[in-house]
């Protein structure tokens, strides 16, 4: 597998929003999100506006900094929400059942550098940096299977929309 990388640039919480919400009509069932970057750098808040719009009912979506993991009724299946930031262990995520999820479920995971070999090699990487604008983000993105480059190539040629 050949690692592709694009950088995209949000020049306001807004433009980040939209990003989220176009990125979530392009999940499918046995996705991952890896959301990484410093505290701060607005990963929760991508994580929300992405579940939103997959949910099969509206309902709260509380940050997991505590729970560890959120799960959601989806509109087509079941979604996950994990922050990882508290693990010590990355046998811990096998305990809570994230390895499992993997496969069936839309997963967004925060804090993945805990995952350690337990990352989905599948996985599209989210990597989160704040810019000398306190409003924007830059966001590095990362896949390495082939899948992703269909839904991408559309989805990013749209960029100028953000």
């Amino acid at each position: 597998m050949v690692a592709r990388t694009t950088n995209l640039l949000f020049h306001s919480p807004n433009a980040t929003e939209r990003f989220a919400t176009l990125l979530s009509g392009y999940l499918e069932r046995g996705d991952t999100l890896l959301l990484s970057g410093p505290v701060g750098a607005g990963k929760s808040h991508f994580a929300r506006k992405t579940i939103r719009p997959l949910l099969a009912h509206d309902e709260d979506i509380p940050s997991p900094t505590f729970t560890l993991v959120q799960t959601y009724e989806g509109k087509e299946g079941e979604i996950w929400h994990a922050d990882l930031y508290r693990l010590s262990d990355s046998l811990e995520v096998v305990e809570l059942g994230l390895t499992e999820a993997f496969s069936d479920a839309i997963c967004i995971v925060e804090w993945p550098d805990r995952l350690g070999r337990l990352a989905p090699k599948d996985a599209l990487r989210l990597a989160f940096s704040m810019t000398d604008t306190d409003s924007e983000r830059e966001v590095e993105i990362s896949w390495q299977d082939g899948t992703w480059d269909k839904r991408l190539s559309s989805m990013l040629a749209d960029h100028a929309a953000f």
